[in-house]
């Protein structure tokens, strides 16, 4: 059955993943564009929200919060609370007049791969692929939320069936730990988590040096459970990595058989830099905590390290 996606401005969805998203994110058509309209209803009241998002944007939002309408204004406000509460990472992204951002883009550190069995999406990120001499972790954790606001926009099978995300680590030095403080990788987290849509179906971890540990842990602190139990460390044997992974979509200079990864790396880099007018229009979204019904929120509500960690058993 087609998606019939009546006066709504979303992209309609194929036969497959519309019964996916009917199954297992509670879509219903018939009811789709009246949640939209109530999501937008409610923002309107929200005075200290500053951005209209687009009904593809909403919609996203709605699925990736399995249409809980509740759920889906907590999201949406936090995605526009940390355009202003962290614009270390949301602010000043035009790559255009930033190069910066340019350079950090085309480090190639992120990019989809293709479909896993299930028909999830995966993705590939290599890290350390950056000289820790020139402490570039603000730029690339700042691209990598460009590229999460991309796929936000443009990838429903990323969105409606989750993603998979398959970590090579073996590029890490030393030099990159001094730049992975525990605030800013408590930001990551909760900006992730709280503040985008996406469901991460699973995690797979190759090649980690054993000084990166201690790091990984840390981080797994500021996440939730149901992604740490989804987290696969495989070691350097990539033959574990393709029991989950189809060998078919890895990079040929990773063991695989797809296209290198520089080639991958390239393609959707000249994507992202297409999409730069959104980044641009971004700027002036956020919010003005001084128009929030109630308490307003600060960084410390957010990101504050006080009782975040949980029991580390660190070696």
């Amino acid at each position: 059955m087609e998606d019939n996606v009546g006066d709504l401005k979303i992209r309609p969805l194929s036969t497959e993943l519309l019964e996916h998203a009917k199954k297992k994110l509670n879509e219903d058509p018939k009811r789709r564009a009246d949640d939209v309209k109530a999501i937008r209803e409610w923002l309107k009241k929200q005075k200290h929200i500053i951005g209209e998002p687009s009904d593809q944007m909403i919609v996203n939002f709605l699925r990736g919060c399995k249409f809980s309408l509740e759920r889906t204004k907590e999201k949406l406000d936090m995605h526009f609370t940390m355009k202003t509460l962290v614009p270390e990472l949301f602010k000043n992204r035009d790559v255009a007049s930033n190069p910066h951002l340019r350079e950090a883009l085309d480090l190639g550190f992120f990019f989809p791969l293709g479909l896993d069995n299930e028909g999830r999406k995966v993705f590939m990120f290599l890290g350390g692929k950056d000289d820790p001499d020139k402490k570039m972790a603000l730029d690339i954790f700042k691209v990598n939320y460009m590229m999460m606001d991309y796929f936000l926009l443009n990838d429903d099978v990323g969105v409606v069936k989750g993603a998979v995300f398959v970590s090579d680590m073996s590029n890490f030095k030393m030099g990159h730990m001094t730049q992975a403080m525990p605030s800013l990788m408590k930001k990551v987290a909760v900006c992730s988590e709280e503040g985008y849509p996406f469901r991460p179906q699973a995690m797979h971890v190759i090649k980690m040096p054993s000084f990166m540990e201690t790091m990984f842990k840390l981080y797994q602190s500021f996440t939730k459970e149901k992604l740490n139990r989804r987290t696969f460390v495989h070691g350097k044997d990539y033959n574990t990595l393709f029991e989950k992974v189809p060998r078919k979509i890895v990079p040929q200079d990773f063991h695989g058989e797809g296209p290198h990864s520089e080639e991958l790396a390239k393609k959707f880099a000249a994507e992202v830099l297409a999409f730069n007018d959104f980044f641009v229009a971004d700027e002036k979204n956020g919010v003005d905590e001084k128009k929030r019904v109630g308490k307003s929120k600060t960084k410390e509500d957010l990101f504050g390290m006080e009782g975040s960690f949980r029991q580390l058993t660190l070696d």
